[in-house]
């Protein structure tokens, strides 16, 4: 099996996606599945069960990822100490990114960067859909996450930016006119169905109930995705509140951001308990020093 056959299997056993899967790793959808039905020949059974609405790993798959992730980190973490042996560097800070606004927060990069030449530092992106995940498995150091995060294996450590929240609309939505809008109107739609997280923390995304304690909701169909969340609202299968830097990276003719006056999201650094590297306390450093940043106001 080759490595980049082995990736597209742990991506997949990951993601649970063909399409993410492709998208993630910037191959087709064909590549996936060409790749996995090659791998299944090879061992001679099926790594995972298909249906139309759902991919799950079979016991051989789970069998094959337990066995394979291990040695795919190893050989991964051996090519990056390599390169960074090239750059002079001596480590690198690999950050997951759960909003979509790597973008505005290069102050802080930037800083770290300047401040520890030293080391390397990625930004990637991190999925929804079992977001502690990729934190929890080793493959990012810190998380940009939601606040507040109550997971008891997780240090959350400062606040790096809020921002106000934004309903999502179809272009012809009867709120689609409005200014602005309040929380108590999500009592009156409805929210779409997220993907499977700790109620506490969707709560403190998508609220279940207003102020006022009237019940919000959810509705299905399920997204796992920004782009799931675009098809079902411009379908009319549902509306759904988002942070403000979806509407300035994502502009698009069929939808329609109303700003929240009432509701907003404070995103901060998340990292495992047994990982505060020297180089997770410095760009906690960074971000204590230069201070929340206030986005999007």
């Amino acid at each position: 099996m080759e490595l980049r056959d082995i990736e597209i299997f742990l991506t997949l056993a990951e993601e649970l996606h063909f399409g993410r899967t492709a998208e993630r790793l910037r191959v087709t959808q064909a590549r996936v599945s060409q790749a996995i039905k090659k791998q299944e020949r090879d061992i001679g059974a099926a790594l995972f069960d298909r249906t139309n609405r759902s991919v799950r790993l079979t016991t051989v798959g789970e069998q094959l990822r337990a066995d394979l992730l291990p040695a795919y980190r190893g050989l991964r973490e051996g090519i990056a100490r390599a390169k960074l042996a090239a750059e002079g560097k001596t480590g690198v800070l690999r950050v997951g990114m759960l909003p979509g606004n790597a973008h505005d927060l290069r102050p802080f990069w930037e800083a770290f960067r300047t401040r520890h030449p030293q080391w390397g530092l990625q930004i990637r992106h991190n999925p929804f859909v079992n977001a502690f995940g990729p934190i929890r498995g080793g493959d990012i150091d810190v998380l940009v996450a939601w606040l507040p995060v109550e997971e008891p294996d997780l240090t959350v450590g400062p606040m790096i930016y809020t921002e106000h929240s934004v309903l999502v609309v179809a272009h012809d939505h009867e709120l689609a006119a409005e200014k602005s809008v309040s929380v108590e109107t999500f009592a009156n739609h409805g929210l779409l169905q997220g993907p499977d997280v700790p109620d506490y923390w969707e709560d403190a995304f998508a609220p279940f109930q207003t102020p006022s304690g009237r019940p919000i909701e959810r509705h299905q169909p399920t997204f796992e995705s920004l782009d799931d969340i675009f098809v079902h609202v411009v379908t009319g299968e549902g509306i759904q509140n988002l942070g403000a830097h979806v509407a300035r990276y994502n502009v698009r003719p069929d939808i329609v951001y109303l700003p929240i006056h009432d509701w907003g999201l404070r995103w901060g650094l998340v990292w495992r308990d047994d990982n505060e590297t020297d180089m997770v306390r410095a760009l906690a450093d960074v971000v204590r020093d230069l201070g929340t940043a206030n986005l999007y106001a």
